[in-house]
Formats: C-alpha cells, structure tokens, sequence
C-alpha cells in the first residue's frame, strides 16, 4: 500500500513525548475507545498511539498496531515491554497492498489512521480492508496533516470512504489536521 513512507528514523520523532503537546493521545481518542474494545492503529510507526490505546483498552482489549515498516515494530515491541503492555498490543508487519488481518474480520471496534492515508498509493483498497476489519457500526478516524494534504484531496478520500461503505459522523477538532469520524454503514 506504499506510495512514499514516512523514513523509519523519523519514528524517533513521531514517538517524542513533547509532540503529546500539539497530538494528545488520550484526549483525541479518548471519546471514542473503552476498555475491552479491539483497536486497530493503522501505520503505528513506534507507537505513539498504540501505547496509550492500550492502557485505554485494558485489562481485557487489545491494539492490533500494524506498519510496513519492520524497525518501527521492532521499537514499538521494545516500548511496549517496557511499558508492561507487550500482552495488549498485537504488531504486526502490513503489505504493501495488503493488511494481513484476515484474522481479525468484522471483529475491530475502533480503527485510528493518522497521518498515513495520503501515504498509501491504493487508498480506495485500504479503506475496503479497513470496512471489512470492522464490526457493525465500528468507527474509522482518519486524520490528515493540513500542510500536506489539501482539502481537496481530503474530499476525495471522504468519498472514497463512503464508497467503501462508511458513513460519516462528525469532523472532531484536532490541532493542524484535516479529519473524519466514520462508522460502518
């Protein structure tokens, strides 16, 4: 599903914890997970929103996390260990047009895409894989970076979604990007 990557390096800044400044983990996700759910993080780099899904999930949830990206795993393993949450969080390494979940269909509550989305070269596809992971009215954020994505090309990938399948439900309010709230029609 690769278009351009995001380097594997750049992991290091994406998981800095000065960046919980501008992106709070917990207050933009906050509204939508409950402990129990199964979470998905689309493009998890080195976990920046894994680890805090799955303090919101547990005891009993779980992150799927996937990238295409074998080091960004590899160190969001490493931090998940160390945070005590290795049991909660599933890596997983995705294809480059394919997800590799069919284990988990129509089972995911909750699906998180930041900032990867304008990154995949087949986004109709991604967002069919997305559709078919979901549980009935499971819901799918995406959020995208405004000084890179253009509203235009934002709407395109609405419809895209809505052709998918998705219906949309609302547009939260999050610091320097364009974003979707969305539910399994």
């Amino acid at each position: 599903m690769e278009n351009h990557v995001c380097p594997w390096w750049m992991g290091y800044v994406l998981a800095n914890p000065l960046r919980r400044f501008i992106h709070n983990p917990e207050k933009i996700l906050s509204p939508h997970i409950t402990p129990g759910m199964k979470v998905l993080d689309l493009g998890c780099a080195m976990g920046f929103f894994s680890l805090p899904l799955a303090k919101m999930v547990a005891p009993e949830g779980k992150v799927l996390s996937l990238d295409i990206q074998p080091k960004m795993l590899k160190v969001l393993n490493r931090r998940a260990l160390k945070a005590g949450l290795a049991g909660i969080i599933d890596s997983r390494i995705c294809g480059p047009d394919h997800l590799g979940a069919e284990d988990m269909l129509g089972k995911i509550n909750f699906v998180l895409a930041f900032y990867m989305v304008h990154e995949v070269k087949e986004s109709r596809s991604l967002l069919e894989q997305v559709h078919a992971l979901l549980a009935s009215k499971g819901r799918f954020l995406i959020l995208e970076p405004k000084h890179h994505v253009t509203r235009s090309e934002f709407q395109k990938t609405e419809a895209a979604a809505q052709q998918a399948g998705f219906k949309t439900i609302g547009h939260p309010n999050v610091r320097g990007s364009r974003t979707l709230l969305m539910e399994k029609d």
